[in-house]
């Protein structure tokens, strides 16, 4: 590795345009805000250092052996967020950018491009939604956004917005005009006489930036030359530990898109997560790790993230299960909703790999989702599912091992449906028992409102609910009730407030309440609530019996007693489910 003669920003871009300069696969989407732009362009202006950048010589022979991306130049939140793949040219070598991605796009974005993102409250379906926006200096003024710590008015504005005033005086100057000045004295008097300004500060304004860009050599970069992709991959990791660091799902990614023959792996991935995040009715977070250890599980491959385990013959194996891949990973997914299960209550993501890797060994598709026959199998699942998460521990160290022993027991079963118990013997076999001692039937009952264990334990306690429907965590008695002004209405000593307020948080006062239910019922207390709700004795008494409240007081100065009598009830609904 060398260190290069340091070049201007002018330089610099001039050479990404002539595809000089590309992205290699391994470098992850642009994510500057506006902002963050603005505040590198008030950096080159007032002679500060941007940092070091690092650059790869790929050679002319080993070029086409990978998958190289532009540099954005007219970014668009919602048409084009993403770099796009570049056709590389195969009469030499070129140059990709380990580190400085984001700068360089930052740069090329406020000097050559354009910025849209959607305006804040506007509709994404609304193309309007979206103003092009390009960077202008204000020459006029000093910045009025101080608070930023800006000493130059740099602003995202649209060509409407940047318009000369009705004096005819035309302060916003745009950025990218400067490369096109003859020279740093006449022309930029010129340019200033054309506009209406005067004065020392509109010309040392516009001179700041013709020097900080065409005369100032900021970039100070080194250059790899090395052809080896592991060593390349592995000064990757080390220069990108800090600041926004990649994962190694990232890097493994990339490596992917290099090797894949017929698909553009990051691509079909993005679009993955997308689908089995967002797509139906599904509210889910579930990352790119996720997705990449189902299909290495699907492949029958090691699923550590490890370079060695990316080697074009197991890619290989990996692009042509894609398909099964991608059909278990929606299945799963909609299980999961099905389930009851939303992004902020599953608190395992990798749970989704081990119910994928099922459907996909069994050849399980939509029908499987819906089919009568398939019921009680999904009730094994779903059993499964809810205890390996409210286990604590489960899906924790050891990821790798764990999620290998599962496919071995659903590899190696010989009885139709999950086989859960030969899941847990493996898990078992481990040091992750899924069974439950009275100690962790005590921890579940201290779980908190918000957690999202709550909806787990409650889920399992009480599992006639319709999931396909949205529910809410919901207090019985109302949070609004146990503050201390209320609770000192009602007469109680101190000690009663705190027994009080230690409780009411817990998940015997917690219930699992449609949305449209739990909106209507706000801070209502459960004895009013359950009288409007439910008009007919018969339906009253329904509810009670299946919530765990029947013959039990609900009016608030019982609450002690409901909670200790409620709280008895669910732990042998525990104990029932969990150690028997």
């Amino acid at each position: 590795m060398s260190f290069q003669t340091p070049v201007t920003v002018e330089d610099v871009l001039r050479r990404i345009h002539q595809k000089q300069y590309l992205l290699p696969a391994i470098q992850r989407e642009f994510v500057w805000k506006q902002h963050q732009v603005l505040a590198l362009m008030d950096s080159l202006m007032r002679g500060y250092p941007i940092g070091s950048f690092l650059l790869w010589e790929v050679k002319q022979e080993s070029a086409n052996d990978y998958v190289f991306y532009d540099f954005i130049t007219n970014f668009h939140e919602q048409k084009a967020p993403f770099a796009t793949k570049a056709a590389v040219p195969t009469s030499n070598g070129i140059i990709a950018v380990l580190d400085g991605q984001q700068r360089l796009t930052a740069l090329n974005i406020a000097m050559y491009g354009s910025h849209s993102e959607k305006r804040k409250g506007a509709w994404w379906t609304n193309p309007d939604s979206f103003p092009k926006k390009r960077v202008y200096l204000n020459l006029a003024d000093s910045p009025d956004h101080e608070e930023l710590g800006f000493e130059f008015d740099l602003r995202f504005l649209t060509d409407e917005e940047a318009k000369a005033d009705s004096n005819g005086v035309a302060k916003w100057y745009l950025v990218h005009d400067v490369l096109t000045l003859a020279d740093s004295g006449p022309a930029i008097m010129e340019e200033l006489e054309r506009r209406s300004l005067s004065g020392s500060g509109p010309f040392n304004r516009l001179y700041r930036l013709y020097d900080s860009l065409r005369i100032i050599k900021p970039i100070n970069w080194y250059l790899e030359s090395s052809q080896s992709a592991d060593k390349v991959l592995d000064i990757f990791v080390r220069v990108n530990s800090g600041g926004t660091t990649l994962s190694y799902s990232d890097l493994l990614l990339s490596m992917a898109t290099n090797q894949w023959r017929t698909r553009d792996a990051r691509e079909e991935v993005r679009d993955l997560v997308q689908e089995i995040n967002q797509g139906g009715t599904r509210d889910f977070a579930f990352s790119k790790d996720a997705v990449l250890k189902t299909a290495l599980m699907v492949a029958g491959l090691n699923v550590q993230f490890r370079v060695s385990n990316f080697t074009q013959k197991n890619m290989a194996v990996v692009e042509d299960g894609w398909d099964k891949t991608e059909q278990a990973l929606v299945n799963a997914a909609s299980l999961l909703r099905q389930f009851g299960y939303t992004g902020r209550t599953i608190s395992a993501d990798s749970v989704i790999i081990a119910v994928a890797y099922y459907l996909a060994h069994n050849s399980l598709g939509k029908s499987y989702l819906e089919s009568a026959a398939s019921a009680p199998d999904r009730l094994i699942v779903r059993r499964w599912l809810a205890r390996s998460m409210l286990k604590q521990g489960i899906w924790g160290s050891g990821l790798d091992t764990l999620l290998m022993r599962i496919r071995q027991a659903i590899d190696s079963s010989q009885t139709a449906g999950f086989p859960a118990d030969g899941i847990e013997r493996e898990m078992a076999a481990m040091g992750k028992s899924l069974t439950f001692e009275d100690t962790d039937i005590d921890d579940l009952l201290s779980t908190k409102y918000g957690s999202p264990r709550a909806f787990g334990v409650l889920s399992l306690m009480y599992p006639g609910l319709d999931f396909s429907k949205e529910f809410h965590q919901d207090h019985i008695y109302p949070k609004s009730r146990f503050t201390d002004k209320r609770l000192r209405a009602l007469g109680l000593s101190l000690d009663q407030i705190e027994e009080y307020k230690s409780r009411f948080d817990l998940l015997p006062n917690l219930q699992l309440l449609g949305g449209v239910a739990n909106i209507e019922k706000r801070d209502s207390l459960p004895q009013v609530w359950a009288g409007n709700a439910f008009p007919s004795g018969e339906l009253r008494a329904t509810y009670e019996r299946e919530n765990d409240f029947e013959g039990l007081s609900l009016e608030f100065e019982d609450f002690v007693e409901f909670y200790t009598s409620r709280s008895a009830r669910m732990r042998e609904k525990l104990v029932h489910q969990l150690q028997s």
